[in-house]
């Protein structure tokens, strides 16, 4: 019977022959997932592009040693779908993918020898990566600010605070404009410190956000990083497009307030921990909460391609 790393490389060489086959735009691998980088080597600088995707320090070091295209991504226990989506909307901020791009992506359970080859078109599959139509995605926001709120908020979907699920929303964008449609719920706690004493790039934020976050109401961000208000009622002058059943008022305003405003939220749903970005009125993607381990082996019915 064939061992994990042979099984792994295994699948290595086939997605190889995948992406030349399908004439793939990216091969995207994690590297703390591949035992056998030598088998990669090869598309060095032919086509498909390598992304290495990289959740650590370890990870960084042993993809830079194969390509200078290393995507760093949140380290959480994810689904080998929500693994994808996380990766694949790293990678569209940073434009290494676009609308339409043919990807191979090489996935498994976190922690293990890879399993699972995907073949997709970004933008196509709805339940990875809604980019069609889409303006390029941190048109008006810087990317480390982007990846910032989205690591904080998967924090926050999976660790909650004080051991308590917590809700919230983060607007950032056009901050006059988002001004226009809401109003505070209570006295703006970052009121009165100076822009830099208040950029979520400061890892000295963290904690605060994750304070305010129990505050009913939105965060809203300027698009380098600096935190205008929180505990923000956001009144949107229009609706967004019909939502899926099931979401309520901060997904609604969420939706409406990028709609109305050139903003992106990011939502952290507190009865599910799902994490959902919206742009231009509509849900972008969304990932889930990914289920405690219970043994060596978590599976997930609902996983399209299996557990994490």
């Amino acid at each position: 019977m064939p061992n994990d790393q042979d099984v792994s490389d295994a699948i290595i060489e086939s997605a190889i022959t995948i992406a030349k086959r399908v004439k793939a735009e990216a091969l995207l691998v994690y590297a703390d997932a591949t035992g056998n980088l030598d088998l990669l080597a090869e598309l060095k600088k032919g086509s498909p592009r390598l992304l290495m995707l990289a959740r650590d320090d370890e990870g960084r070091e042993r993809a830079a040693a194969l390509t200078d295209t290393v995507v760093s991504v949140p380290n959480f226990n994810l689904t080998r779908m929500d693994q994808i989506k996380v990766a694949v909307l790293m990678a569209f901020s940073q434009r290494l993918l676009a609308p339409g791009d043919t990807f191979v992506f090489l996935t498994g359970i976190m922690g293990q020898p890879l399993d699972t080859i995907v073949t997709m078109s970004v933008g196509q599959e709805q339940e990875i990566f809604q980019s069609v139509k889409q303006p390029k995605l941190t048109e008006h926001i810087r990317r480390v600010v982007f990846e910032r709120v989205i690591t904080i908020a998967l924090e926050l979907a999976n660790e909650g605070r004080e051991g308590k699920p917590v809700g919230a929303i983060f607007v950032i964008g056009n901050h006059r404009e988002v001004t226009k449609f809401s109003q505070q719920n209570i006295i703006n706690p970052f009121k009165g410190y100076t822009e830099k004493e208040r950029n979520i790039l400061d890892d000295a934020m963290r904690e605060t956000i994750k304070e305010f976050c129990t505050l009913d109401g939105a965060f809203v961000l300027k698009g380098n990083g600096v935190i205008v208000s929180a505990g923000t009622h956001l009144r949107p002058g229009v609706a967004g497009e019909p939502l899926p059943q099931g979401l309520g008022a901060r997904h609604a305003a969420a939706a409406a307030i990028t709609a109305s405003t050139k903003s992106m939220a990011i939502t952290i749903s507190e009865s599910t921990g799902t994490v959902r970005v919206w742009r231009l009125g509509q849900l972008i993607t969304e990932i889930e909460k990914a289920p405690r381990p219970t043994g060596t082996h978590v599976s997930r019915s609902s996983d399209p391609v299996g557990g994490a």
